[in-house]
């Protein structure tokens, strides 16, 4: 009769060795959400099946299988997506995120305060759990492999400890490298608390230590933060004229960075000319240090309060930046942003600012039925008219920018062509300029970038023509 189980009565070294890892693993405290990661899910499972010191019927193969598979599938799609830490292979390099990311008790102290305000109990926790980490930190694939072909010899099992890795940086700033090569090279990471709540009070923990781009989204009902990994790379620079408005832009956001007081900041105008842009750029004009910046819709308004309560209790600095804000008659979204503007019992946090722009001066629509009170049906019409004119001016700082000349935006134009060194006769582009918004939209920085695209692509697709023949 065939034999459908495989012996493991006696467990070898290396069972041996993922028992004690897995136990380890289980046993994680504060750095317990490392566990709940499907990758790190997906190794414990497997290791759970090869550890197992009875004998296991054939059928267990299908779990084992299942489990490496995920695990295999899961690491490579990880692998693919960034550059290497370069020190070990990809389960390292995905723990070692996932210990300088995790958003836990003594992460979230730490960004605050190094290790001053821990407490013996809470450090020597930590302590016990980085060692446990470290235990997990070792495993690879030329320990589980030869159990695996124990189980299955005839089995195509192959390692993990090489992939195509993907090209960006996956967000390794030189103090996040620097932090990883230390636990990479220590014999004991228990040791090692002092330089991890140093580098969490220097870089902060969770999604805010990696990303610096968010949009805040609600699902199923309840609103989170969720990064953007390529945020826009617009600069400064790249928007002609409007001097003095980047300049109050800058200042007022340096000011709000070195902790100093710093106002709200309203930017608004003709549309096409850069106020979005504007404020988009300040993350590369501050490509370093605290500050972060959080898209908030005009329809989600109402979640301000929660999205300054998940952000309170941080050392980052957050601009919420509200997009094309303006409201119809009816809408009740600007009575919280009225609120935490000011005149809200709860304070606005002070490691937040509010950037706002929009096409109008005057954010509610107004009719003129509101200053003849047509309708005669309220006592007090000037109280609320007064009302729906006053939301812009709560903010301390507003900015105007108006459509360009002929003569700025045919400046922009030729600055655009110069940077990009578009082979073409100064006349002709400003003749072919001229003629681009004529035939699509009106004068704005805007238009000016769009024409010089579509002329960039016609000079490149010319030059291949030629190059072709």
């Amino acid at each position: 009769m065939k034999n459908n189980s495989v012996d493991q009565d006696h467990p070898t070294k290396e069972s041996a060795g993922l028992i004690k890892t897995l136990r380890a693993a289980h046993q994680l405290v504060i750095y317990r959400g490392v566990l709940s990661d499907p990758t790190v899910s997906s190794l414990l499972e497997l290791l759970d099946q090869l550890s197992r010191n009875t004998k296991l019927a054939r059928k267990a193969l299908l779990r084992i299988t299942g489990s490496y598979a995920a695990f295999f599938s899961q690491l490579a799609a990880k692998a693919s997506l960034a550059h290497p830490y370069g020190l070990g292979g990809p389960w390292q390099d995905h723990l070692l995120d996932l210990v300088l990311e995790d958003e836990n008790l003594f992460s979230s102290r730490a960004q605050l305060s190094g290790e001053s305000r821990l407490g013996k109990s809470l450090a020597g926790q930590v302590e016990a759990d980085l060692r446990r980490l470290q235990s997990l930190y070792q495993v690879d694939s030329k320990t589980v492999l030869p159990l695996l072909q124990k189980f299955d010899p005839g089995g195509l099992w192959l390692g993990w400890d090489e992939f195509a890795t993907g090209t960006t940086d996956g967000g390794h700033t030189a103090g996040r490298l620097e932090t990883a090569r230390v636990l990479h090279e220590a014999k004991d990471w228990g040791l090692l608390l002092p330089a991890l709540a140093e580098y969490y009070r220097k870089n902060g923990a969770g999604l805010f230590s990696r990303f610096r781009a968010f949009h805040w989204m609600r699902l199923d009902g309840s609103g989170a933060v969720r990064p953007i990994a390529e945020p826009d790379p617009i600069r400064l620079e790249d928007l002609m004229g409007f001097q003095s408005q980047k300049e109050t832009l800058v200042r007022n956001t340096a000011h709000f960075l070195a902790g100093y007081p710093a106002n709200n900041v309203f930017l608004y105008g003709d549309r096409g000319t850069g106020k979005s842009s504007a404020i988009k750029a300040l993350l590369n004009r501050f490509p370093e240090g605290l500050l972060r910046m959080i898209e908030v819709s005009r329809d989600d308004l109402g979640d301000l309060p929660q999205v300054m309560t998940v952000v309170r209790q941080r050392r980052e600095r957050f601009i919420l930046f509200v997009d094309d804000l303006s409201f119809e008659e009816g809408e009740t979204q600007y009575k919280t942003l009225k609120a935490v503007l000011e005149g809200s019992l709860e304070a606005r946090p002070k490691n937040v600012v509010i950037y706002a722009s929009s096409n109008r001066r005057h954010l509610i629509q107004e009719y003129f039925s509101d200053r003849n009170d047509l309708r005669g049906d309220e006592v007090r019409q000037q109280d609320t008219l007064q009302e729906k004119v006053s939301l812009a001016d709560r903010f301390g700082i507003q900015l105007v920018f108006v459509s360009p000349s002929q003569q700025e935006y045919l400046a922009i134009v030729s600055a655009m062509a110069k940077r990009r060194q578009l082979p073409i006769e100064r006349k002709e582009l400003e003749q072919r300029a001229l003629q681009w918004v004529q035939l699509h939209n009106a004068r704005s920085g805007r238009t000016a970038r769009q024409f010089i695209d579509d002329l960039t692509a016609e000079l490149l697709a010319e030059a291949g023509q030629q190059a072709a023949t």
